[in-house]
C-alpha cells in the first residue's frame, strides 16, 4: 500500500511487475494517464483504497469482484484522481529517457534492440555527458566510432542529439505499450493521438 502513504503524490507511478492481476490504470484529474513510460498504475488494491479515501472516482471496472465480509466491490480498472498533479516540467537525463528520446533506435545506423549510448563529441575530446551530445548506439556502430570525431568517420547522425521536453518524452512513450492493456484502458491511453488518414 506504498502508494497511499506518505506523499500520495509522489509515489503514483508503479513499477508494473510488481502488481499483482487486475492493475488499474491511474489518469490524472484531466484523464490523462499520469505516465505512458511506465505506464501508471496501481494495484486493485491500492486503486480500492484510494476511492474508500475519495481520492480518485472509478470509471471503469473488471467483471471481477472482491468481497469483505459485508461488502462486494468490482475491481476498478481505470480511476481518476479528484486532483490534479502538474507534470514535471523538466526531464532527468537518464539511460532510459535518452534512449525513449531517441525510439530505442540507433542513431547511426537505425537499428533496434540492444543500445548502449555514444557521446558525439567522445569524452576523450572533450565532449560532455549531456542530453545535447549524447546519443542512443548499437553496439557495432558504438565500437566502430570509438573515440573518433564524426568528420572522422563516414558516419552521420539520423537526428541531432537535443534535450526533449517533457511532453515530447511522453509522447515517445505511447508508442512503447506494455505488454497488457486491458480493453477498457485504451481510450484513455490514445485519445489525443493523431488520426490517421
Amino acid at each position: 500500500m506504498a502508494a497511499m502513504d506518505g506523499d500520495f503524490s509522489a509515489n503514483f507511478i508503479r513499477n508494473t511487475t510488481a502488481l499483482s492481476q487486475n492493475p488499474a490504470l491511474v489518469l490524472n484529474a484531466d484523464y490523462r494517464p499520469l505516465s505512458y513510460l511506465p505506464l501508471s498504475l496501481w494495484s486493485w488494491q491500492d486503486a480500492i483504497k484510494a476511492a474508500y479515501l475519495d481520492r480518485v472516482t472509478i470509471i471503469a471496472e473488471y467483471d471481477r469482484e472482491v468481497h469483505s465480509p459485508s461488502t462486494t466491490i468490482r475491481i476498478p480498472s481505470v480511476v481518476v484522481l479528484k486532483d490534479y498533479i502538474k507534470p514535471a516540467r523538466s526531464t532527468a537525463f537518464t539511460r532510459f529517457n535518452l534512449f525513449l528520446r531517441d525510439e530505442f533506435t540507433c542513431q547511426y545506423c537505425g537499428s533496434k534492440g540492444e543500445m548502449t549510448f555514444d557521446h558525439v563529441i567522445p569524452r576523450a575530446k572533450g565532449g560532455k555527458t549531456i542530453w545535447e551530445n549524447v546519443v542512443a548506439a548499437c553496439g557495432p556502430c558504438n565500437l566502430r566510432k570509438g573515440s573518433k570525431l564524426l568528420q572522422q568517420t563516414s558516419m552521420h547522425l539520423r537526428r541531432a542529439p537535443h534535450r526533449p521536453s517533457s511532453d515530447a518524452l511522453r509522447n515517445s512513450g505511447r508508442k512503447f505499450p506494455p505488454n497488457h492493456l486491458h480493453d477498457s484502458w485504451m481510450d484513455f491511453l490514445y485519445w489525443d493521438a493523431e488520426l490517421e488518414a
